[in-house]
């Protein structure tokens, strides 16, 4: 059985190290946890077992007490460059939105850059919508985080799936692999 452990904001009845939880993770976020080159930042993700119909980041930030401030929400980008579709990850700060149009779209060195349909995101990231989180994306994905995220000390995100998530140190985030932290990726 998993040692519960206090976490660092919200009103949630449990947290555990999410090493210690995997089976209540998507495949793909207890995979990438587990192979995670950086295992102090691995062992430093918390899991929260949460509502799934309060997954939305509003209803979430209200129903559990979690600032917009340590909170961040995982985008799925779709750009394109000539005929090539190229998917990408956009991780920022509850409060802000992704700059697809400008930051993302310079980043990636595209035409065009839009939000991915859901049915696409999901289907290729193996993870539910309103659960999609950077750990455990495809390797072959840029994944793009606002530095104002990195420079939390806590953010909440997405575990793979809508019922639960996972609360990690903002600089756990900066060692994820492939990962390029940016200034501006937000508005």
């Amino acid at each position: 059985m998993a040692t519960s452990v206090a976490a660092p904001f919200g009103t949630f009845d449990v947290a555990h190290v999410a090493l210690d939880v995997l089976d209540d993770l998507a495949s793909p976020v207890a995979g990438a946890l587990t192979d995670w080159g950086a295992q102090e930042a691995a062992r430093a993700v918390l899991y929260v077992d949460t509502d799934p119909a309060k997954a939305d980041t509003a209803v979430f930030a209200e129903a559990y007490a979690v600032p917009l401030d340590a909170s961040a929400n995982c985008v799925v980008v779709a750009a394109k460059h000539g005929g090539d579709t190229t998917l990408a990850a956009c991780l920022v700060l509850a409060g802000a939105r992704v700059d697809v149009n400008n930051s993302v779209r310079k980043h990636l060195g595209s035409r065009k850059a839009s939000f991915a349909p859901m049915e696409v995101a999901v289907t290729e990231s193996r993870m539910e919508y309103g659960g999609i989180t950077p750990i455990g994306l495809p390797s072959s994905w840029p994944l793009l985080i606002d530095a104002a995220v990195v420079d939390t000390p806590f953010v909440l995100i997405g575990s793979g799936r809508r019922r639960g998530k996972l609360i990690v140190p903002g600089w756990a985030l900066a060692q994820l692999p492939g990962v390029e932290v940016l200034q501006g990726l937000a508005l």
